[in-house]
């Protein structure tokens, strides 16, 4: 795999965000290539990151709720753009992060599935080849003309799995959508990754479940405070981050014996000292 051409470059990329809502950067400043001046309540999500990602790699990007991994996603996918620094993206890519966000609510089940597939870059045809094949997947063929804003939460997960598992993108993102949803169609969609992987895809996963990291991924990316503490194997990275915010021992309160302390347990009170 070293020899694998590099998919994903990402050279000193950082972002920025305001506590109350995004900053905006205006058109001078896009254009001009530069970095928009700094907000009161601003902060870095994301910042310094130097990694490259060669095809057919398995990442699994791992930190605590707050760390700079779904945005790292969404500057992948394009969703959002850098403030300093640049992500370089050779090839497609099938983004399973907020999946749902881009189905339109009024619209049935049936016409989403168009929409959604139109909108990532597949033709009427190659939509209709395929649509038997994502109702299938997602299981809610009778649901085909329901209103989109009608689903449970778990049967939009399904169908945006399926259509967005069905695009023919060499790189994957996933960011935890598929915490919704009962277990078995959660396997089923697990299943359905480990097939593009071996069909030579390249994944980038947040996930907070160790086994799951550990089922799809070789090589782990730590962020903590916005920044890359560690890149390495996955096994070394989750062992790491175990150490960094394993919880501290609890102490005992129970008092020790008359005229003993515990282990290690310095001795305080008159007499102590002499």
């Amino acid at each position: 795999m070293a020899d694998a051409p590099v998919v994903i470059e990402c050279r000193g990329l950082g972002i920025r965000f305001r506590r109350n809502r995004r900053g905006r950067r205006s058109f001078k400043d896009l254009f001009a290539g530069r970095s928009r001046r700094s907000r009161p309540g601003e902060f870095w999500a994301l910042r310094g990151l130097d990694v490259q990602v060669r095809a057919g790699e398995a990442i699994g990007v791992v930190g605590r709720n707050g760390q700079g991994k779904s945005t790292l996603l969404k500057l992948v996918a394009g969703v959002v753009l850098p403030d300093e620094g640049a992500v370089e993206v050779r090839g497609g890519v099938a983004p399973l992060i907020e999946i749902t966000g881009g189905f339109v609510a009024d619209l049935s089940v049936r016409e989403n599935v168009y929409l959604t597939a139109g909108l990532h870059g597949m033709s009427r045809r190659e939509v209709d080849a395929r649509f038997d094949s994502i109702i299938e997947f997602a299981e809610i063929g009778d649901f085909l003309d329901t209103p989109y804003k009608h689903l449970s939460s778990g049967m939009k997960v399904r169908i945006a799995f399926s259509v967005v598992s069905r695009l023919e993108e060499p790189i994957i993102l996933v960011d935890e959508v598929l915490a919704v949803g009962d277990r078995a169609f959660r396997e089923k969609c697990y299943a359905r990754i480990e097939e593009l992987l071996a069909s030579g895809r390249t994944l980038f996963f947040v996930s907070h479940n160790e086994r799951d990291l550990r089922r799809f991924c070789t090589r782990g990316l730590y962020l903590d405070k916005g920044r890359l503490v560690l890149d390495g194997p996955i096994e070394q990275v989750l062992a790491r981050y175990a150490e960094d915010y394993a919880p501290a021992p609890r102490s005992s309160t129970a008092p020790p014996a008359h005229g003993s302390s515990a282990p290690g347990t310095p001795v305080d009170g008159p007499g102590a000292d002499d």
